[in-house]
């Protein structure tokens, strides 16, 4: 007679992407993460939910799903303003009921106080009445939410403490007729379920506590909070999965070293994904910084080569930071590229393209380019602004002060035209700033027919949209030398030349 009870079957599951395979292996064949691959024993039975654990209670009956057209009235949703300007920008706007936002960030980089701050000013005592604030920690105890919050300022806040990582004791407490508005839960990797065995922080945990309470989240009409660590490659921690169930995912940035922070979106159902907040640590926690342009060009020098400004577009607001480039000799027979808030591959096209297109020569220099304040980017209009540090920082000369640089750069050395260029002039006029080197604007041949006719006349337009900021429009790398170093350029068409003539000689 066969045994009726299934062997249980022991199965290991990827703690970096959740991948479930039979044997242990010390690196996981998914993701390439080493030592990641966990041992967890599965029950006889899948669980179900935070219900009795045991059995099921009978199979329900099939019902059928109600389709609607898409014709029709939808209120739009409603959103509750933080306070925290930085904060609901990144969010579009507010929190949204029933919403679930998702923060991680490195360790020590203000995760906890940004929190914090975001719930004492969602419970300010002059906001309308209503349940307080909850805030569950399962890494600190009480008395050490206490301190942060009187350390920030905080202590008269409607805000509620409590410390538990037990998800069925989360749900019970939460699980009422009046909610409150918005739940922290610090963070999704402490908790756990206890129809589950497998220890807090693993794949089944987390996805299994994070379903919990973003299912009593919607139904309750409570914002959620979530915090979640990040593994040693900057990415969240956790299944993969966990990222999609949520509604929001944010990231909180900043180098070590630097007061800065940057909340940027990665993932957004009610508002932009390019959108970040910046913030400025101090004492008394963070503190909003509603000019970033201002902040990130406070300690710069207009007399230093290798130093170029860069108009950028950060979601909707433009933002100026300084590009730091470095050329010096190396003794290496490769030489050094090293790049700090930038794409390195990026970089080394833009060498290709300045010494293929321009003369330029980088051979036996070691290139270091930084943006400096901490700040990423990530967009291609960056291109001219990181060959204006190149050149400078390679024929000695400064940047003219008082100038910003924006474009896209070709793989022929052209200059291609970038989105929102109104908005970067504009923010330029506004700090000060005298000239801009820019690419051409859109337009087919009778538009630039017409600026060849009429140069001086489009520039008194553009002088009379952005008073006291003369624009220059260029259209290839050489006439970006031209403008920074004329005195090198005649040296770098000559050996141009001469190189042209060696290769086809």
């Amino acid at each position: 007679m066969k045994n009726s009870l299934a062997k249980l079957q022991h199965r290991y599951v990827c703690q970096a992407c959740g991948t479930v395979t039979t044997r242990w292996g010390g690196r996981c064949d998914a993701c390439g993460e080493w030592n990641s691959i966990v041992e967890e024993i599965p029950r006889e039975a899948a669980p179900g939910g935070l219900g009795k654990a045991g059995g099921n209670s009978g199979r329900r009956r099939a019902g059928r799903v109600e389709f609607v057209g898409l014709e029709g009235s939808t209120a739009r949703e409603p959103r509750s303003p933080s306070g925290l300007a930085e904060f609901d920008r990144v969010c579009g706007g507010g929190l949204v009921p029933g919403s679930t936002v998702l923060i991680g960030g490195e360790p020590g980089v203000g995760k906890s106080t940004l929190l914090m701050q975001v719930a004492a000013a969602l419970g300010d005592p002059g906001r309308a009445p209503g349940p307080p604030i909850a805030y569950i920690s399962g890494e600190e105890a009480v008395e050490q939410l206490r301190l942060r919050a009187h350390r920030l300022g905080l202590g008269a806040a409607r805000v509620e403490l409590a410390t538990a990582t037990s998800v069925r004791d989360i749900v019970a407490s939460l699980d009422t007729a009046e909610p409150p508005p918005a739940v922290v839960a610090d963070s999704v990797q402490t908790l756990y379920v206890d129809t589950l065995e497998s220890a807090p922080g693993t794949v089944s945990q987390v996805r299994a506590s994070a379903q919990e309470l973003i299912r009593l989240a919607k139904r309750r009409g409570f914002a959620l909070l979530l915090v979640g660590h990040v593994t040693k490659d900057g990415q969240l921690a956790g299944p993969k999965v966990l990222e999609h169930m949520v509604d929001t995912v944010l990231t909180f940035e900043g180098e070590r070293g630097h007061p800065f922070r940057i909340l940027r979106a990665s993932k957004n159902r009610y508002g932009p994904t390019d959108e970040i907040g910046v913030f400025e640590m101090g004492d008394d926690g963070l503190r909003e910084v509603a000019n970033p342009s201002a902040l990130f060009l406070a300690e710069r020098r207009g007399d230093v080569a290798g130093a170029a400004v860069f108009a950028g577009i950060e979601g909707t607001r433009p933002v100026l930071v300084e590009i730091q480039a470095l050329a010096s000799p190396s003794p290496l027979a490769t030489p050094r590229r090293a790049v700090v808030g930038w794409d390195s591959a990026r970089l080394a096209m833009v060498l290709a393209v300045l010494e293929a297109r321009c003369g330029l020569v980088f051979t036996g220099k070691e290139v270091y380019l930084n943006v400096a304040g901490g700040l990423r980017i990530g967009e291609p209009a960056a291109d001219l602004a990181v060959a204006a540090a190149l050149i400078s920082a390679v024929s000695g000369e400064p940047v003219p002060a008082g100038t910003v640089v924006f474009g896209e750069v070709g793989l022929s050395g052209e200059v291609r035209a970038v989105g929102r260029s109104e908005a970067r002039l504009k923010e330029a006029a506004k700090l000060g700033f005298e000239r801009a080197i820019s690419p051409p604007r859109r337009g087919g041949a009778s538009d630039r027919r017409d600026r060849g006719r009429k140069k001086a006349g489009n520039g008194d337009r553009e002088a009379a949209a952005h008073p006291g900021l003369k624009i220059q429009e260029i259209a290839h790398l050489n006439d970006l030398i031209e403008i920074l170093a004329p005195q090198a350029a005649g040296r770098m068409a000559r050996r141009a030349a001469r190189a042209a003539e060696a290769e086809f000689s």
